[in-house]
């Protein structure tokens, strides 16, 4: 099984978090390797604490799972755990990337594939036409609340970074197995870009929510 990081906003979406493990511990899909609550020390510096979540827990996962809700592009937890997963360090190595797009996050109806393969696995219902997306605008108009950093990869950059709703995989083990699967194949051929500054702080979030991990 491969070694799965999920990167989520655990105050608003451990429930689709929870979904995701009760599915895994059913069906035996990936090993889980994500941060959880009390894992890191809240007080340490935002440096050390960004070096933990690499070393100790992306330093062995293969593939990162993005769950985007509403607040996830706002979230610098999220951001330095996307960065980590996407560059080759001396202790971990860049991972494949899966977005995951949660019903709060407002465009599940938008879809993301790589090839006739992917289609057919996870969408062999839909009858419409597929189209390319041809500018950076219309990656950030489909997807609102998607990571900047996610956008920018989507966008320009040579890498597959497939983005599939949340009602296409939940109660659908294969499909979830299948998109892991391809997704660590791919980050061997994935060049992410990294250029953007990582996020120092939060944004638009209540500021009565002090955890770390709020």
């Amino acid at each position: 099984m491969r070694k799965v990081f999920i990167s989520y906003h655990h105050k608003n979406d451990q429930d689709y978090k929870n979904e995701l493990l009760r599915m895994n511990s059913q069906h035996g899909i990936f090993v889980d390797r994500s941060v959880r609550d009390g894992d890191i020390n809240e007080n340490l510096p935002p440096q050390a604490i960004r070096t933990q979540i690499r070393d100790n827990w992306l330093r062995d996962s293969t593939v990162t799972i993005l769950l985007c809700g509403s607040e996830t592009r706002h979230r610098k937890h999220v951001d330095w755990e996307l960065k980590s997963s996407m560059i080759d360090g001396t202790i971990n190595k860049k991972s494949g990337i899966l977005v995951i797009n949660l019903p709060n996050s407002g465009s599940t109806s938008w879809y993301s594939v790589f090839g006739t393969e992917e289609k057919d696995c996870i969408y062999p219902d839909y009858h419409g036409g597929w189209s390319a997306i041809e500018t950076k605008s219309d990656f950030e108009s489909r997807y609102p609340k998607m990571p900047d950093r996610i956008i920018d990869n989507l966008y320009g950059a040579p890498c597959k970074i497939s983005v599939v709703p949340w009602d296409r995989i939940v109660g659908r083990p294969d499909r979830l197995a299948w998109l892991i699967d391809r997704t660590a194949d791919a980050r061997q051929t994935n060049e992410y870009d990294t250029s953007r500054k990582m996020r120092m702080r939060d944004h638009n979030l209540d500021p009565s929510a002090s955890s770390l991990f709020a």
